[in-house]
């Protein structure tokens, strides 16, 4: 049996883009991922041990990686349709389509896991394959363990890249104070490279129509 792990990375920045993995093995075959399991949460790894593990991950499954910019989520968020959530799952839908496994787990990102499912379940061919969306798959299960750690170290190299052409970006998000500074002077300057619908985008957007207005 083929189970596939899917799970992501960098779905709260302001800047620059979401990661989708899926990585895929034969039931039993976690072995193969050795030190991935022991991992649990890749949040906690240093970076470094994160890329080693990417290489054997790599050498040893089937995988598919998304990367969804900015603009995408954009549009999501500003469609009648979709939302992060349903943009997420239709992600998914294409790492299950292309790489068909018989089974796939998933660390839902919905906290109404069972809607989240019969969403998830409508955007895949194969009807048969058994679905397990659940909350802290990354850290329960070692092929999701294995999908978050080659979504992380995508997400890195993307941020790295962002750095190599407009300057220190800090991590992306939020709450960092260099991703704050970086965003203060830089959010009208690379608009290509915002999540337009995040708040912390909007303040200075919405500050500089509020001064534009105060000039009438």
């Amino acid at each position: 049996m083929k189970v596939l792990g899917i799970d992501e990375a960098g779905r709260g920045p302001v800047i620059g883009p979401l990661i989708i993995a899926g990585v895929m093995i034969n039931e039993g075959d976690e072995k193969k991922l050795d030190g991935v399991k022991d991992a649990k949460d890749s949040k906690l790894l240093p970076h470094k041990k994160r890329i080693e593990l990417d290489k054997k991950i790599r050498m040893n499954s089937e995988y598919k990686i998304i990367i969804i910019e900015p603009q995408e989520i954009d549009d999501a968020l500003n469609s009648d349709s979709l939302n992060l959530n349903w943009l997420e799952a239709v992600k998914q839908a294409e790492i299950i389509n292309e790489l068909k496994p018989d089974k796939v787990i998933i660390d839902c990102p919905s906290p109404n896991i069972k809607k989240y499912t019969e969403y998830l379940k409508k955007l895949i061919f194969n009807k048969k394959i058994q679905i397990l969306c659940d909350h802290k798959a990354d850290v329960n299960y070692p092929v999701c363990s294995a999908a978050s750690i080659i979504a992380k170290v995508v997400r890195e190299q993307e941020v790295d890249k962002l750095k190599a052409k407009y300057g220190d970006t800090g991590p992306g998000y939020s709450s960092n104070p260099i991703t704050q500074e970086f965003v203060k002077q830089n959010w009208e300057k690379y608009p290509e490279i915002f999540r337009h619908t995040w708040v912390t985008y909007l303040n200075h957007k919405n500050m500089k129509d509020q001064k534009k207005l105060g000039d009438y």
